[in-house]
């Protein structure tokens, strides 16, 4: 009998085996969890939570679409699994397109979107790679985006530093915030921290005091920020969940704050932030990659408590 002893004392065996195990690793990350799409599920009743209000509201992030892995037929699924979860409200966070080489055209990303139905609304911002992917706008130091054009020509409303309210018994409003790739963005930190509460000041210029606010941003490190206290929720993608994630840590989390606003539901100083791992992946050597952190539809329903994620 091979004993762990035993296995131990032979260097070249254990090698051997740490070797094939990092293949497998690798093969899964690379062949499977890229393409395993899960339900994510979330019950919250914020502080200043309409009483008695309960809406459920379906999260899509981080498309990236290429053929390779999040290509038409998955995203036409996506929908499909989505519309069967009966959100009250579907929300798009951003990045729609690939940055890798022949990826799903904007038009055809937003037209297969088109088919998600909600009946108080589905609506979208934009992500950074909308932004820096798209030359001509960047070029011009201002929108439209061809991602905006595409998700507005395709009849879907669309929300940048702007509020609406929506068709609720109890006032309710969403907010969406430009991301933080938009032309004209501070660099120094300070400066930027500053530059996006004075834009969020903006977008709630219209919403009533005392009415809360679910906000939308692409980027959650704004939820860093002593925000208006009308926003109730803020929700977010951008992080992937770190596409590699072991044991809630990952090597590489796009945000200032590193790990502290990589994954799931957060909660700082009474404030709830949802941070969704997205659907689509970005590629190493030619290939999408996620490891412990999979693709997923974020589902939360609001006004229930006891948060729980399946």
């Amino acid at each position: 009998m091979l004993t762990r002893r035993a296995l131990l004392s032979r260097p070249a065996l254990t090698g051997a085996l740490v070797t094939a195990g990092s293949l497998m690793s690798a093969g899964y990350a690379t062949a499977l969890e890229p393409y395993r799409v899960q339900v994510t599920s979330y019950r919250l009743s914020p502080q200043g939570w309409p009483h008695g209000l309960r809406l459920r509201v379906a999260v899509l992030t981080d498309f990236h679409a290429h053929p390779r892995c999040m290509g038409e037929a998955e995203i036409v699924a996506v929908v499909a699994r989505t519309n069967a979860l009966a959100p009250d409200v579907t929300v798009l966070l951003g990045d729609y397109g690939s940055q890798s080489p022949g990826p799903v055209p904007f038009e055809r990303v937003a037209a297969i979107l088109r088919g998600l139905v909600a009946p108080k609304g589905v609506y979208a911002i934009q992500g950074n790679h909308d932004w820096g992917d798209d030359r001509e706008a960047r070029r011009r130091g201002y929108g439209p985006t061809r991602a905006e054009r595409a998700l507005r020509g395709a009849g879907i409303p669309f929300i940048e530093n702007a509020a609406v309210r929506l068709d609720l018994a109890a006032p309710l409003w969403l907010a969406g915030l430009g991301s933080e790739e938009a032309p004209g963005r501070p660099r120094l930190q300070q400066q930027f921290e500053q530059f996006r509460l004075d834009t969020l000041d903006q977008t709630l210029r219209d919403v009533p005091a005392g009415e809360p606010v679910i906000l939308l941003a692409h980027e959650p490190d704004i939820f860093a920020q002593d925000l208006d206290p009308r926003v109730v929720l803020t929700l977010s993608g951008h992080t992937h969940g770190g596409q590699i994630r072991i044991l809630g840590w990952s090597p590489w989390i796009p945000s200032r704050y590193g790990q502290r606003y990589a994954y799931g539901h957060i909660v700082e100083h009474g404030r709830d932030l949802v941070v969704s791992a997205g659907l689509g992946s970005h590629f190493v050597a030619g290939r999408p990659v996620r490891l412990g952190a999979p693709p997923e539809i974020v589902i939360i329903d609001l006004g229930q408590s006891d948060a729980a994620t399946s």
